[in-house]
């Protein structure tokens, strides 16, 4: 006699198909559903020729930089009463060359660009910005007796990274320097939130960060390192003259070699009963502030 055996469960791979047609002989095969055009949110467009910078301020911002090749200008017909005069004062600004603004609908613009892109109606094509290195930098700041630089080690969200640019702009910072790797590209993120910040303090990519600290310190530029262990507060510390301020990822803080290559640590004094740690884009806020106001 054979065993019985209770009835299998249902899976969702167990359940059938809605029954369709059968497909007559010779009948082409149905085309795939047609797919929604520009990268998706996870391959956001890099700021090279051909790619996209958009938000008001960043895109103006583009613009009027005569050091930015602009490809092309879209501006929503929608929103052309508004934009058309900012580009129109945006290109008057600039002595370098520079297209008319396309218009075109508002939903053509959504398809073109990235589905979590908020360009309020205007975009830009444009090139890569000139690269720039640590001797220019360095040269860029010679002779001053008061210097503002920051360095990032790996601090890997474009959105901080954009944040901090638009705090550097905010303060004078001469530039701010991060590794080629384990930092993030020039996107259209990173413009988006630094706010046209982007196009006025240089981003200057090394190879080695602690090779790059010892160049700054040959310039008698000092390093200091934001860290939470340190034992003097940021307010209590001479932070005046030509500073070079080092952050470090958030959670992770700076990494062993770059804590060593820093002329000295501070602390941004904060209750540790409420938070843990800041963001390092507030952070780096805090700190210039800081520097700001001795001077």
């Amino acid at each position: 006699m054979k065993r019985k055996h209770p009835p299998r469960p249902h899976r969702p791979s167990d359940r059938p198909h809605p029954e369709r047609p059968p497909r007559r002989e010779g009948q082409a095969p149905r085309p795939p559903a047609p797919r929604r055009s520009g990268p998706t949110p996870e391959r956001d467009l890099q700021i090279g020729s051909d790619a996209w910078i958009y938000g008001i301020h960043a895109a103006l911002a583009a613009i009027g930089n005569p050091d930015r090749t602009i490809r092309q200008i879209i501006i929503a017909q929608e929103s052309v009463q508004e934009l058309a005069p900012k580009v129109a004062a945006a290109r008057a600004s600039r002595a370098t060359a520079c297209p008319d603004a396309t218009r075109l609908p508002r939903a053509e613009i959504d398809r073109a660009l990235p589905r979590a892109a908020v360009h309020q109606g205007i975009a830009v094509a444009a090139a890569e910005l000139p690269a720039l290195d640590m001797d220019d930098l360095i040269r860029s700041v010679d002779g001053r007796s008061t210097t503002r630089i920051l360095v990032l080690d790996q601090v890997t969200d474009p959105h901080n990274v954009g944040a901090i640019l638009r705090s550097a702009a905010a303060f004078g910072v001469a530039g701010v320097v991060l590794p080629e790797r384990n930092a993030p590209g020039a996107s259209a993120v990173m413009a988006k939130a630094a706010s046209g910040a982007m196009e006025r303090v240089p981003l200057i990519r090394v190879v080695n960060l602690a090779r790059a600290l010892d160049q700054l310190k040959a310039a008698n530029i000092w390093c200091i390192g934001l860290d939470g262990d340190a034992p003097q507060t940021v307010g209590d510390s001479d932070l005046t003259g030509r500073i070079a301020l080092v952050l470090g990822a958030e959670g992770e803080g700076l990494r062993r070699l770059t804590r060593e290559r820093c002329d000295a640590l501070v602390r941004i004094p904060i209750a540790q009963t409420a938070v843990e740690s800041l963001n390092v884009s507030n952070a780096a806020a805090i700190a210039l502030y800081e520097l700001a106001r001795r001077g």
